[in-house]
Order: structure tokens, then sequence, then C-alpha cells
């Protein structure tokens, strides 16, 4: 199986809107994407509860059956359109995947 992490930092304001209220439309175009890619196997995303000085905002964790469908999912057109429109309200962003035996 492999997971892939993803965390980001949101601008305190972009696209005319708070940094609170895109985080909550990131989630939602996420979460859309899980009828549409089969390769998701597993989807959550969390707010930061704000135990560190210098958080992240949020984090995804998504599993995959394997490598290919990792692929599948990061070239798949929804999660394009998805990946720009985060990067349009995102001031940094932070990736791990991991291989497990599970």
């Amino acid at each position: 199986m492999i997971t892939h992490i993803v965390m980001w930092k949101f601008m305190e304001e972009a696209d005319g809107r708070p940094k609170a209220e895109n985080m909550a439309r990131v989630r939602t175009r996420l979460e859309a994407l899980r009828p549409l890619v089969p390769q998701i196997l597993a989807m959550e995303m969390h707010p930061d509860i704000g135990s560190d000085r210098e958080p992240y905002d949020m984090v995804l964790i998504t599993c995959f059956a394997n490598k290919e469908d990792l692929k599948a999912y990061q070239n798949h057109p929804a999660h394009k359109e998805v990946s720009r429109f985060v990067s349009s309200v995102r001031s940094a962003r932070a990736v791990v995947d991991f291989q497990t035996d599970l």
C-alpha cells in the first residue's frame, strides 16, 4: 500500500477570500475526487490543531494499492484541476509518499 501525505500552508487571503474559507473550499473539492478516482482506497483531511509554533494548516492523507494507482490519481484530470486551485490559495506545500506492507 502507498500512503500519500500532503500538507499545505494557506495564504491569509487569496482569490478574494480568507484562509478559513479557502481551506473549506479545498476540502470540498478534494472530497469530490473520491467518487471520480477509483484508485483512492482511503482519504482523510484534517486542519492543524495549533500545537506547534510553525504549523502547516491542513494535511491530506490518501492511500493507494500501488505506485501505479498513485500516478493514476495524480494524472487524473479532476485531480489536476483541484491541484491548480490549491496552488492558487496556498503559500507552501510539503509531500511524503511511503510504502507499507498492510
